[in-house]
């Protein structure tokens, strides 16, 4: 079963967020969230509150198959502000692992330093100058071990494409069935 972990920060977009753990779950990836502050519930950027399966010091070591970032404005500067998480997607990508993010989280993958020149990104069109890469104007891209995503419209698109990449078509598609979605195609 793959592993996913999902860092939650105060301002996250709350559709970007559940969206990508309950369609992981769905598929039977073991998801795992994580507050990167000091307690476990974490406001949205729209007032909804989540509660944190863990605080992210207390999970950050573990092995995970992917890392999947939600956006939102604050949310996405509260990630970005994170040393701890910044150093954490390092060690992903050293490891030949999945860095993901949608909206404006994309960000904090350059920030970080995971993205490779010359590959293909995608983010919310207000933070597409703060990439120092051409953005693509479509709403999912996967190149290597990045996937990011547009902005929340992109939500079920961009959850079904880390699906897909961690647990394979059939399943992203019997996910994608059982949704009554046709985003896939």
């Amino acid at each position: 079963m793959a592993k996913v972990l999902v860092p939650l920060a105060k301002g996250f977009e709350e559709i970007e967020a559940v969206t990508i753990i309950d369609v992981l779950r769905r598929g039977g990836v073991d998801v795992t969230t994580a507050s990167i502050s000091a307690q476990t519930e974490v406001e949205g950027a729209h007032g909804m509150v989540v509660r944190a399966d863990a605080l992210f010091a207390e999970v950050k070591d573990m092995e995970y198959d992917a890392i999947v970032l939600p956006g939102g404005g604050e949310g996405t500067e509260n990630l970005m502000n994170c040393d701890a998480l910044c150093r954490r997607l390092q060690v992903q990508k050293e490891a030949g692992r999945l860095n993901c993010a949608i909206c404006a989280a994309p960000t904090v993958l350059v920030e970080a330093g995971v993205v490779d020149p010359g590959l293909h990104v995608t983010c919310y069109p207000s933070v597409a100058p703060e990439m120092d890469r051409p953005v693509a104007p479509v709403q999912v891209v996967s190149d290597h071990d990045v996937i990011t995503g547009q902005a929340p419209g992109a939500a079920m698109l961009f959850s079904l494409v880390v699906l897909q990449a961690l647990a394979g078509e059939d399943v992203a598609a019997k996910v994608a069935a059982g949704m009554v979605t046709s985003v896939l195609g």
